[in-house]
């Protein structure tokens, strides 16, 4: 058939003894679990860790940096290393990675202590794509999305986790070191299950490392991203953003020529740039813009005195977890039901109705935002919309690429799903900063409200470039290789 995927050559590698789909789901949906716990758990303890060490507020975003730019320079690291060595040693070592930041936290008695311990934390940030190419490869072509849906699903529900876990943790006491200790036996569970009931399958490409092309890739990553997170805490015109800038244009155009040229370069820019690539990874930036906002978004949204500001919900760090519980029962369920969805009308076609849902979701709370009931209901269509996308997004990003590529291929998508994190970031708190109420640093209602329309119109977006994916390539459907 015209456009199938025909099978890379390579060494196959195989467990001992098959794993029954179930537990390899429930392994690899835990791994990825407790991945995302850790993403989130720290943003409620960023104003109490600056009391413990004394610093600033630009000091102490670090905390939260140092784990963004380690997860987006690992993601296409051991993704392409799964790909030529085998992904279940790459996810053990992910987990494993997380297990000993989460221990270095812990007992992190200073500022820098801990952000080191929070970059080795990030490199675990690497397990999903790596998890998803492994589905790919174990899983039955009609069972894939929805067994992908369940893996992206994890992402929204552990941010939910993390913040109810910090929660609870913060009411009984004000050290750090028990929200890393949990994390840290999370992560020891999960590392057991992935250890007993991943495979141990799919194509090895093989080959030698590109160490030109990694120490490239994760100079113009760093470059870029610190400058995206640190806008607005520097200055957009600063010497230090403008030449950080300046560093990631120069460093990126030396990665393209170095990829160019060699015979198997750490990541084939087709995988980036190339036709189906393109739109897949345009929407997961786009998917990923509206996701991560949400994280920061709803929790200031949620903490302010509305007594005192006239707006809020005058919620404590555990309300914020527990608002958004029903986004972790829709995204779920919506996952599950993406499967049935992409089977019938295509990965692009479901793709797009799940933006719509996490667009309107927004939409709601751009007009309607002064009950609690308001809060339940964005986050109840909120996991709607991004159990469907997501799910989606994962076969869309993998399904024209080779067996032996499938882990690079969502590294990086997840790569630039994150940098739309954090340009969601800054953007949204460049708004919330540029409009505040008079003698305070509280932003006002209006800000919030645009920064919500914001979003909406980014998952509006991600909606149109699906539809247009789905059209374009309706003529020349993908198989995925068995």
């Amino acid at each position: 058939m015209t456009g199938a995927i025909t099978t890379a050559p390579g060494r196959l590698a195989r467990s001992p003894g098959p794993a029954h789909p179930a537990l390899i789901l429930v392994a690899l949906a835990t791994a990825g679990l407790v991945v995302s716990v850790q993403q989130t758990l720290v943003i409620p303890l960023l104003p109490q860790l600056m009391e413990t060490f004394q610093v600033s507020v630009t000091a102490v975003t670090w905390v939260f940096t140092a784990s963004l730019l380690a997860g987006a320079v690992a993601t296409p690291l051991l993704s392409r290393f799964g790909d030529m060595y085998g992904k279940k040693r790459m996810i053990l070592l992910a987990i494993a990675m997380l297990a000993v930041g989460s221990v270095v936290c812990a007992l992190s008695q200073s500022l820098g202590v801990l952000i080191v311990g929070r970059a080795i934390q990030g490199v675990s940030v690497a397990l999903i794509p790596l998890a998803i190419g492994t589905i790919r490869d174990a899983f039955p072509a009609h069972r894939v999305t929805t067994a992908i849906g369940v893996i992206s699903a994890t992402m929204g529900i552990g941010g939910t986790l993390g913040m109810i876990v910090t929660g609870l943790i913060a009411d009984r006491t004000t050290s750090h070191a028990p929200v890393f200790l949990v994390a840290a036996g999370l992560a020891v569970a999960g590392l057991v299950l992935i250890a007993l009931c991943a495979p141990d399958v799919g194509e090895r490409a093989g080959g030698r490392p590109d160490y030109a092309g990694a120490l490239l890739l994760a100079g113009w990553l760093v470059c870029l991203l610190l400058a995206i997170s640190q806008g607005n805490a520097w200055g957009w015109t600063s010497p230090g953003l403008l030449g950080l800038a300046g560093a990631a244009a120069v460093l990126f155009v030396a990665w393209v020529l170095a990829e160019m040229r060699i015979r198997q370069p750490l990541v084939r820019l087709n995988l980036l740039v190339g036709p189906r690539s393109l739109s897949a990874n345009l929407a997961s930036m786009l998917l990923g813009f509206s996701m991560y906002a949400a994280f920061t978004l709803i929790a200031g949204f949620i903490q302010t005195p509305r007594d005192e500001f006239g707006y809020g919900l005058s919620g404590s760090v555990l309300d914020v977890g527990l608002y958004t519980l029903p986004s972790t029962v829709t995204m779920l369920g919506c996952s599950v039901l993406a499967g049935r969805m992409a089977g019938r009308m295509g990965p692009a076609f479901t793709l797009a109705i799940g933006s719509v849902f996490a667009g309107l979701s927004y939409l709601w709370l751009a007009l309607s935002n002064a009950h609690a009931y308001d809060m339940l209901a964005f986050n109840a269509i909120q996991g709607v919309g991004f159990g469907i996308a997501y799910a989606a997004l994962g076969t869309l990003a993998v399904e024209h690429v080779p067996m032996s590529e499938s882990g690079i291929a969502s590294g990086v998508n997840a790569l630039v799903r994150t940098t739309g994190g954090s340009v969601a970031g800054a953007a949204t708190a460049a708004v919330l900063a540029g409009q505040t109420m008079r003698g305070t640093t509280t932003p006002t209602l209006a800000a919030y409200e645009l920064c919500f329309w914001i979003v909406a119109a980014g998952a509006g977006l991600a909606a149109v470039v699906a539809v247009v994916h789905g059209l374009y390539y309706r003529a020349a459907p993908v198989v995925p290789a068995s």
